[in-house]
């Protein structure tokens, strides 16, 4: 099948371009920048370009965008070109050649400030199901974008998933509180329960989509590694999520104590991939009793894939308050 990759110079279109290539499949890659993946650069933005890289394509994987680290360094209207515009002219030249799937990569920015509960209520508990309430540009377009794709299965028969990725960069984290206390590799652990994924797990998901899309028609996914965690949990957790994690995976106590981390004293949200478990029949293999188990034998935390990828980067400066300034 000839496929469609965007963003193909980027940290998840690497890996989406070396996978579908070890799988035979022929892939168009496409990026602003240079690189061993990318067969076609240029912007999404520009709709003629979009048009020649098109020619031929069964399946388009959409995960070019600027991302949130972003918002402090472009403009507003960048972001609409890129995610708003540059989703369009895809979905536009798919109809147009007659693509089988569209299968767009989304995140769970979506749901913007809906993922932070006031003080003294529970942690949220997110399913799709959550109305979104963007608080940045990044969140509105990435948004906006996933209602075109909706559009376009409901008037042209498109056929289009969306796929709402938690984190699986490799860099710091933006929140300098997070950096001071916690060492990377502690951090990152304790967000495999709620908030993390590994790539090779995103990756496995895009696959599936393509494979799924044609029979669910359209569909949005929440795309973060399986949770230990239970809704009873909810109110526990903003109050002593160590307590609740030694209930649900009590082995890590001797892992962590081994190396001097700790788990982070509250949890105010979990994401839940119980839909795309069932309806696309993925099994994430990075959850956070899989992530003990390897600090257990000593092994590195991330997948291969995550290892011959590495970090990518989000800006070619680099920034003395952190990985990318905070908005």
């Amino acid at each position: 099948m000839k496929i469609l990759v965007t963003g193909s110079a980027g940290h998840l279109g690497e890996a989406l371009v070396r996978t579908l290539t070890e799988l035979k499949h022929e892939v168009v890659g496409l990026d602003i920048l240079e690189s061993a993946f990318t067969s076609h650069v240029g912007s999404i933005s520009d709709s003629n370009f979009v048009r020649q890289c098109m020619a031929g394509v069964l399946a388009v994987i959409h995960a070019a965008t600027l991302h949130k680290p972003h918002v402090a360094t472009h403009e507003r209207h960048e972001f609409i070109d890129t995610n708003v515009t540059g989703t369009l002219n895809l979905l536009e030249e798919a109809v147009r050649v007659g693509a089988e799937c569209f299968i767009f990569t989304s995140t769970t920015s979506v749901f913007g400030s809906a993922l932070i509960p006031p003080p003294g209520a529970p942690a949220a508990w997110v399913t799709e199901d959550v109305a979104p309430d963007p608080k940045n540009i990044y969140g509105v377009t990435k948004g906006t974008a996933e209602d075109l794709c909706q559009i376009f299965h409901r008037r042209e028969g498109l056929p289009c998933l969306v796929l709402r990725t938690s984190r699986f960069f490799p860099e710091e984290d933006d929140n300098r509180r997070i950096r001071e206390a916690f060492s990377d590799d502690n951090a990152k652990a304790n967000e495999y329960l709620y908030r993390r994924v590994d790539i090779e797990d995103v990756v496995s998901a895009h696959l599936l989509a393509l494979e799924q899309a044609r029979r669910i028609g359209f569909g949005k996914y929440i795309i973060s590694a399986t949770t230990p965690f239970l809704p009873e949990d909810l109110q526990e957790l903003r109050l002593d999520a160590p307590r609740v994690v030694r209930r649900r995976v009590p082995e890590y106590e001797a892992q962590y104590a081994r190396r001097g981390w700790k788990m982070f004293p509250t949890i105010d949200r979990v994401y839940v991939n119980e839909r795309a478990r069932r309806e696309l029949g993925w099994h994430p293999r990075f959850d956070f009793g899989h992530i003990i188990r390897r600090l257990r034998a000593g092994e590195d935390l991330r997948s291969p894939l995550a290892r011959i990828i590495g970090s990518k980067g989000y800006h070619s400066q680099v920034f003395a308050e952190g990985p990318y300034p905070v908005e």
